[in-house]
């Protein structure tokens, strides 16, 4: 990590862009910037910010299933900066992962204050891997896709975030709710035939024997684990 906390700045409003990331320069923090989804996504991968500003209304991809798919794979403080204001809208965003929530119009030095707080709890040696690999399998968390042995395979995206889940976590066992949390969002977590649904989907298109699953394993009245 470098001295100085590397904050990435994702917001579409290029005038709101530039005031935060001059804001956090004149504090001492390094800053990086994306306009989309997929820049920000690549911007994880390649510089692993330490802190993540984030605008929900993305041109390119809700922010909220950005933030449950980021969420697979990185554990990076992430602080919402956006127009909605309503309670769902918080809690759905507190749901998918993450960490404290700011409504615009804002006031900069709350900006600052709640990054420094986030900088204080950020987990420590946590890196985040935007390859994971199992078998033949090779999962790219930034362009959200899955290949077996170098050809694609065509996951849905409930199926592709459910699986880049497991597959980040491999020896875990994960409750029902956990994943139904993760996957779905937080009105999901008693839904367990939905979990149950897709896990045989999953097993349909990853495993040499769906019945004898080598990857996907259930662990009886509990959840699952994922087994490299």
């Amino acid at each position: 990590m470098s001295e100085q906390p590397l904050i990435l700045v994702v917001e579409d409003e290029r005038q709101i862009r530039e005031t935060v990331v001059l804001a956090l320069e004149c504090e001492g923090f390094a800053a990086c910037e994306a306009a989309t989804a997929a820049r920000a996504g690549e911007q994880v991968a390649q510089r692993k910010p330490d802190v993540i500003i984030l605008d929900l209304g993305l041109p390119d991809r809700d922010g909220v299933d950005f933030i449950r798919d980021l969420r697979a794979w990185s554990a990076t403080p992430i602080l919402i900066l956006s127009a909605r204001s309503a309670e769902d809208s918080k809690v759905d965003a507190l749901d998918a992962g993450a960490d404290d929530y700011l409504s615009k119009p804002f006031g900069m030095a709350e900006l600052l204050a709640r990054v420094r707080a986030l900088l204080r709890r950020r987990p420590e040696g946590v890196v985040a891997e935007a390859q994971l690999c199992f078998g033949d399998f090779e999962i790219d968390c930034v362009r959200r896709t899955v290949s077996k042995a170098g050809m694609p395979l065509h996951l849905t995206q409930i199926e592709y975030r459910l699986l880049a889940y497991l597959a980040a976590h491999p020896g875990r066992v994960l409750t029902h709710r956990h994943l139904l949390a993760q996957v779905w969002g937080g009105q999901a977590v008693e839904n367990h035939q939905y979990l149950r649904v897709y896990v045989g989907h999953l097993r349909q298109k990853i495993e040499s024997n769906p019945a004898q699953p080598r990857h996907i394993l259930t662990e009886i009245g509990v959840g699952y684990r994922f087994q490299l």
